[in-house]
């Protein structure tokens, strides 16, 4: 190769985003991300530290400035990235 040519790498494929122009995103099953989750009905969550990604095990509800556990209503201190509706999916 020539000196200061640089080699063309090929790129990664992309993710497929399921997104269309004018079309909600929501999909029941599908992940969502935590700023659009609702406050009115059981949800999963996900959340991403140092160890990689991790799903709670037992469903969630949004409150005002938080999270809670939906079976015992106890408030949890957790910073979700995603979403999806309990129970919907394998």
């Amino acid at each position: 190769m020539a000196a200061g040519v640089r080699a063309v790498l090929p790129l990664p494929p992309m993710m497929h985003i399921n997104a269309e122009a004018g079309r909600p995103t929501y999909e029941k099953g599908m992940w969502q991300i935590a700023g659009s989750a609702p406050r009115d009905r059981d949800l999963e969550l996900a959340v991403i530290d140092k160890a990689g990604v991790h799903v709670l095990v037992f469903p969630c509800r949004r409150i005002g400035d938080g999270w809670v556990n939906a079976i015992t209503h106890a408030r949890i201190d957790v910073r979700p990235t995603h979403w999806r509706e309990w129970g919907l999916h394998d």
